[in-house]
């Protein structure tokens, strides 16, 4: 009876009013919390420059600081993770780098597995990927467990890859995105042969 009276129309469009909502305030909550760990990382830096001496005890410092924080806010501020927000704001202050803070979009996840690359174009590729195909954390790890950055370097000449690292992979004609099967065992023969 409850939907003689009311339009499905109706019901449509707040759901779908409330479910933009929900997202939204998971990309906020997403931003703040990605903020807060590179100023807290950048806090960090920072202490510790402050003189050669106070580097050699940094390890008793964040391990004190870790055990406070854990105590007035709970997980998720271990010395590892406070090392991680270290880490983070060092790969991702560099003025040079091809993701300025204001574009961190990305979640708290992929950022800890991106900082897990060790060559900076191809982490900047996987992470300009990543904010173009809304890859979920999932699908980075399956790209790069995959190993797409190498096998598309492969396929380009050395201003093709430094094109690729700062642009991700453009794709121009509809052939870009699905590759010839010979042209792809073609590279896997390269790559088995150069191991």
């Amino acid at each position: 009876m409850m939907n003689d009276i009311m339009p499905n129309n109706l019901y449509s469009k707040i759901a779908e009013l409330l479910q933009t909502a929900r997202q939204n305030a998971v990309r906020a909550v997403n931003q703040t919390m990605i903020y807060t760990y590179f100023e807290i990382g950048r806090m960090i830096v920072e202490d510790e420059q402050q003189g050669k001496e106070r580097a050699i005890y940094g390890n008793h410092i964040l391990k004190e600081l870790s055990k406070q924080l854990t105590v007035d806010f709970g997980k998720g501020f271990s010395q590892d993770n406070l090392e991680r927000m270290k880490k983070f704001y060092l790969f991702y202050s560099n003025p040079i780098s091809a993701t300025p803070l204001r574009k961190l979009t990305l979640s708290w996840s992929h950022y800890l597995k991106l900082m897990r690359i060790e060559n900076p174009d191809e982490r900047n590729f996987y992470e300009i990927e990543c904010v173009a195909n809304n890859w979920s954390l999932r699908e980075l790890k399956r790209q790069c467990d995959s190993a797409l950055y190498e096998r598309l370097a492969l396929s380009r000449d050395k201003e093709g890859i430094k094109e690729l690292a700062q642009k991700g992979q453009i794709i121009e004609k509809p052939t870009d995105m699905i590759k010839d099967p010979k042209t792809i065992t073609q590279n896997l023969v390269k790559i088995s042969t150069a191991s």
